[in-house]
């Protein structure tokens, strides 16, 4: 399939799926210091003062990635696309606390896939780790890859302070899966929440992606 003649730019919105979406509401809200809103159709949706963090939903444990494209589609492993405008990305505002402020893909290579159908170019195809970046005038880094045997994509949540967001989740219920640890992006730390759902933090992201945007 050829490369889409506009490449997306970045994300419309986080999804999340789990069985008991209002606690698992109650703990991001609490941690990222979201306002939340309960939608009509039982889901809630939690936001950072005019922009949607991540709507959340009854349903099997998962995250689904909503990347602004023109033309709705689904792509499998975890991701679609929908038309709008892009909220968080490259050329969108810098994050705020609380806010998505990366995305990664965790798994087996298939950045064939990725860039066929998002418009995307692989800066380190032979790499462990990539980042995808447009394409066009002015290229910047919209998304990640690192190679592992399993996985999905994975949201990026800005933070003031990484260790404090862990010892904070901890304390709501959550889990630490990696404690912070400083990477090519900044310092980063994965968790999950207390239905079992993996997210990451970012500490003081610069830009999206922390330091990739600065590349």
């Amino acid at each position: 399939m050829p490369a889409p003649h506009h490449p997306s730019r970045g994300l419309r919105r986080v999804e999340l799926a789990t069985p008991r979406p209002e606690p698992v509401t109650e703990f991001y809200a609490a941690l990222l210091g979201w306002i939340v809103i309960a939608e009509p159709d039982g889901a809630f949706t939690g936001w950072i003062g005019d922009r949607l963090a991540t709507r959340i939903h009854t349903g099997h444990t998962g995250t689904r990635l909503v990347f602004a494209d023109t033309t709705p589609r689904d792509l499998h492993h975890g991701a679609t696309t929908d038309r709008g405008r892009v909220l968080h990305g490259p050329w969108a505002p810098p994050p705020r606390p609380g806010e998505p402020c990366w995305v990664e893909h965790h798994g087996p290579t298939d950045d064939h896939h990725w860039t066929t159908q998002l418009g995307w170019t692989t800066r380190h195809p032979d790499a462990d780790f990539t980042p995808y970046d447009t394409t066009g005038h002015d290229p910047r880094p919209v998304a990640g890859r690192l190679t592992t045997a399993h996985g999905g994509w994975t949201r990026y949540y800005a933070v003031p302070d990484a260790t404090r967001t862990t010892h904070h989740a901890e304390q709501l219920g959550g889990t630490t899966l990696t404690a912070p640890t400083p990477v090519p992006t900044g310092t980063v730390a994965a968790l999950t929440d207390p239905d079992g759902n993996t997210f990451a933090i970012l500490e003081n992201p610069t830009g999206w992606g922390g330091t990739w945007a600065e590349h």
